[in-house]
């Protein structure tokens, strides 16, 4: 099969019309980061690449966000009473909130391998409150770690954004993301299956001591991972380009950076509803359903199945987005009407099951825990698949963000800050549902509001991925973000091109 040649776009004709042929790899500077090598069935891979980057940081994230999700899918954090999860879920997002609209610049202040390490350090100290809260019910103490866990978490989240948007090459944007999904979401079936088999026969409802104690110590080895990264400036991509960042970063500088996001493209508020919508429907799905209609091994078994659909739904979105047969401009269209539909017919049957539930004050009570679903009952099928169907929705939904934000712009810094929006205001939405959820809300009122506002928020979405996802992103726009030039960042084809150009010249 022929190699495919990409135009790079830099805003002049003349560079329009250099290719880079994907596979091709050009010369790197000396030293162990950059050294190549070549395993059966990839091409050259060398420690400071995007590849080998986003592999490390996926890991990271599969071992603390990602079997952080496992407890939360459980409902209620693996305890009988969810109300302590929930009320630890709203500090946790209400801190992520502040802390993710902020920790863009934090990223491209303190670097991406620190900022990811003190992130992982949260998830750890989160799962060792629910042991303490097994044996001393301290509540307090749960809603602590969950508000740490918020600050911990914004920084986390903003550096693996800017890693999985930025380092890429256009071409190659829907893979990483699909690729860091599929591993992340890992984390989330591996924790499912060790609460499935630790409480395979347990019917007290709650989740034993080893369960947490293993979560503990795999979060911790996450946060101490991500200390082998490198950070950005270090990081060369196939086609010899670099990472567009502030040489020279400075707290003044990048807190400025914020507001220059925002001024130099002010209609990226338009995307701020999809933000906000885009965790919210996890207490409705993880409290209102899983923890309020099924048992314990139930629950286990349905959160093992909701990863699972994650990762099928990373591999289906991430692979059309990455079509090259197809204009980028019309793939971010698509996959716009794609995820319209699907909220839908996903919410729709979502409806049809939660029509025929009793309310929160029937489900809550200690006595019902005993006449929830189970795996082996004959009406087990039927809500699993819905339950399977929604971790699919929140794939498509997820990828889907991250390509466009992805497609607008190739700079470390812009999209770190970008990443850093996303978080922070999906944060918020996630703090106003689990404060919703502590304070008793009924769950049909979390169904419609997750239904609605995920409805709406698309349509408003719809003019940026018309008007401004285009089908490459200018190289000299992006550098406006930045006090980095063409020399520092530019494909190696481009600039000895420019070389000989001004050696002609002479």
């Amino acid at each position: 099969m022929a190699d495919k040649e990409t135009a790079v776009h830099t805003g002049s004709e003349s560079v329009d019309a250099t290719p880079y042929t994907e596979g091709v790899t050009f010369a790197r500077p000396p030293g162990w980061k950059y050294k190549g090598f070549k395993f059966p069935f990839c091409k050259e891979i060398w420690y400071a690449s995007p590849k080998a980057q986003l592999l490390m940081v996926s890991f990271v994230c599969f071992l603390c966000p990602g079997l952080y999700n496992a407890l939360g899918g459980l409902g209620g954090g693996g305890q009988l009473n969810s109300n302590v999860q929930a009320n630890a879920s709203t500090a946790t997002y209400a801190v992520f909130a502040v802390v993710g609209f902020f920790s863009g610049s934090f990223a491209n202040k303190l670097g991406i391998k620190i900022t990811l390490s003190v992130g992982g350090f949260g998830y750890s100290l989160y799962s060792a409150s629910f042991l303490s809260y097994n044996h001393t019910q301290n509540e307090g103490f749960v809603i602590f770690a969950g508000a740490l866990l918020g600050f911990c978490a914004g920084l986390l989240w903003t550096a693996q954004g800017a890693i999985m948007m930025a380092y890429p090459l256009e071409q190659s944007k829907g893979r990483y993301i699909s690729s860091f999904w599929v591993i992340f979401n890992f984390g989330g079936v591996i924790g499912a299956l060790i609460v499935l088999a630790q409480n395979l026969h347990n019917t007290t409802g709650t989740v034993t001591d080893g369960t947490y104690a293993a979560f503990i110590v795999l979060m911790f080895i996450g946060a101490i991972i991500a200390l082998t990264l490198v950070n950005a400036d270090d990081v060369i991509r196939e086609d010899g380009s670099k990472v567009i960042v502030m040489k020279e970063p400075t707290w003044q500088s990048e807190f400025v950076g914020l507001w220059e996001c925002i001024r130099l493209a002010p209609w990226v508020v338009l995307l701020f509803p999809m933000f906000f919508a885009s965790n919210i429907f996890y207490t409705y799905q993880q409290n209102g359903v899983n923890a309020a209609h099924f048992n314990l091994r139930a629950r286990s078994l349905n959160s093992l199945l909701y990863w699972l659909a994650q990762i099928l739904g990373a591999l289906v979105f991430g692979g059309l987005l990455d079509i090259s047969s197809v204009r980028r401009s019309v793939r971010a269209k698509g996959a716009l009407v794609a995820l319209f539909i699907l909220t839908f017919a996903i919410w729709g049957g979502g409806y049809a099951f939660e029509k025929d539930q009793p309310p929160r004050e029937v489900t809550s009570q200690k006595g019902y825990e005993a006449l929830k679903i189970d795996f082996t009952d004959r009406g087990y099928i039927g809500p699993a698949f819905l339950y399977i169907f929604y971790g699919f929705y929140d794939a498509c939904w997820q990828t889907s963000i991250y390509w466009w934000m992805g497609a607008l712009s190739n700079s470390g810094r812009r999209t770190a800050n970008m990443a850093g929006f996303y978080k922070g205001i999906q944060s918020a939405g996630a703090a106003v549902f689990w404060a919703l959820d502590g304070n008793g809300v009924s769950y049909r009122a979390l169904y419609g509001a997750s239904f609605g506002i995920s409805a709406f928020s698309i349509l408003v979405a719809a003019p940026v991925i018309w008007l401004y996802i285009k089908d490459t992103t200018d190289l000299e726009e992006d550098l406006k973000f930045s006090d980095e030039t063409l020399e520092d960042v530019a494909p190696t084809a481009i600039l000895n091109e420019k070389r000989a150009a001004l050696a002609g010249d002479v």
